[in-house]
C-alpha cells in the first residue's frame, strides 16, 4: 500500500473547502441505477429512461458524461444484443435516453462506465462509507497498514442492469435474466421477478471478476421510499443471498466492492458500484375495459393470480 504524506498541516480554510467539495463527491459516488418511466409496457411503446444517483433527499439525475459510458445495450428475449448507446443523451431535458422496443418478452438493459472517476474523502467519512457499504476488506487493510486516520481515495465505475417487460409477464425466455453477462461486478437473479408462477423469495448471486463473491452487502430498496433500504443481506460462501419477492412497485438491488490499487496508481482503491432494477405495473396502468388486461396488473399488496 502506497504511503501518502500527512495532510494535517494544511490550512483550515483549505480543509473546509475540501470537505465541502468531498461531501458532494461522496454523495455522487453512491447508488446508481437505470430508471425507466415504466418497467412494463406494450411492444413499440416509447419509454423514457433516466440515470439516477443517490438516495432519499440526495437522489438526483446522474451528471455522468456520455464519454464515460462504454456500454449500453439491451439483451433481447431471443438472447441477441441491441446497441442502445446511440439513443443516449445524458442531461436531456426529459430523460437520458428514449427507447422503443418492438418484440414482446423480457429485456435486460445493461450499462457500463469507465473507471476514470475519483472520490477523495476525509478519513472519518471514508471509514464510515466503508462500514456502511460493508467493505470490510478495505477497512481491515487500512487498519493493517496503519492508515485508518488518513484520507481515502478511490477510482470508481458503474455497472447497472434493468429488467423490462414488454407485453404479458412470463412470455418468452427468462434465461437472459438469470445468465451472467460477464460484468466485473454483477447481481444475477436466480429466477426472473417476472416469471410465472412468481416465487415467494428472490435468490440472487453476486459475481466479482466471474467468481462468487462472499461477504458482500446486498441491499433491496423500494424506489418509491428510498431513504433507507428495505432489506440488507450478506452473501454466503457461494456468493448467494435471498430477499422476499416484491409484489408491486419499483425496486433496486445494489452492491459495492473494492480492491486495493497497485502502488503505481494515485488512488488507494478501485471500487465498482453494481445495481439491478425491476418493477411491476401500477393499478392505474392496467386497462379498465372488459378486454384482456395486461397480465400482472394488480392492486398493491395483492399477489397476481
Amino acid at each position: 500500500m502506497k504511503r501518502h504524506p500527512p495532510r494535517r498541516g494544511q490550512r483550515l480554510s483549505t480543509c473546509l473547502g475540501l470537505v465541502s467539495a468531498l461531501l458532494s463527491v461522496g454523495a455522487a459516488a453512491h447508488d446508481f441505477w437505470i430508471q425507466p418511466s415504466a418497467f412494463w409496457l406494450e411492444p413499440r411503446a416509447p419509454t423514457l429512461l433516466t440515470l439516477q444517483v443517490g438516495h432519499g433527499p440526495a437522489r438526483q439525475r446522474s451528471p455522468i458524461a456520455l464519454r464515460r459510458i462504454t456500454r449500453f445495450e439491451a439483451i433481447t428475449p431471443a438472447g441477441g444484443n441491441i446497441d442502445l448507446r446511440p439513443q443516449l443523451h445524458p442531461g436531456g431535458e426529459r430523460s437520458d435516453a428514449e427507447l422503443q422496443l418492438a418484440t414482446a418478452g423480457t429485456y435486460l438493459l445493461v450499462l457500463e462506465t469507465d473507471d476514470r472517476a475519483q472520490s477523495h474523502l476525509p478519513a472519518i467519512r471514508f471509514n464510515d462509507y466503508l462500514r456502511v457499504e460493508g467493505l470490510t476488506p478495505a477497512l481491515e487493510l487500512r487498519a493493517r497498514t496503519h492508515r485508518t486516520d488518513t484520507d481515502g481515495a478511490e477510482n470508481y465505475s458503474r455497472r447497472a442492469k434493468a429488467i423490462l417487460q414488454l407485453g404479458p409477464e412470463g412470455s418468452g425466455s427468462q434465461e437472459q435474466i438469470t445468465r451472467p453477462l460477464g460484468l466485473t461486478l454483477e447481481i444475477v437473479p436466480e429466477c426472473s421477478p417476472y416469471a410465472r408462477p412468481r416465487p415467494a423469495s428472490l435468490p440472487v448471486r453476486v459475481l466479482y471478476q466471474g467468481q462468487p463473491l462472499a461477504g458482500a452487502l446486498v441491499k433491496l430498496t423500494d424506489l418509491e421510499h428510498d431513504a433507507e433500504p428495505l432489506e440488507t443481506h450478506l452473501t454466503d460462501g457461494a456468493g448467494r443471498t435471498f430477499f422476499v419477492m416484491p409484489e408491486h412497485g419499483s425496486w433496486l438491488l445494489n452492491v459495492i466492492w473494492t480492491r486495493a490499487q497497485p502502488d503505481s496508481r494515485d488512488t488507494d482503491f478501485e471500487t465498482i458500484f453494481s445495481s439491478l432494477t425491476f418493477g411491476f405495473p401500477a393499478l392505474s396502468a392496467c386497462p379498465a375495459s372488459a378486454g384482456t388486461p395486461l397480465a400482472g396488473c394488480h392492486r398493491p399488496g395483492e399477489r397476481p393470480k
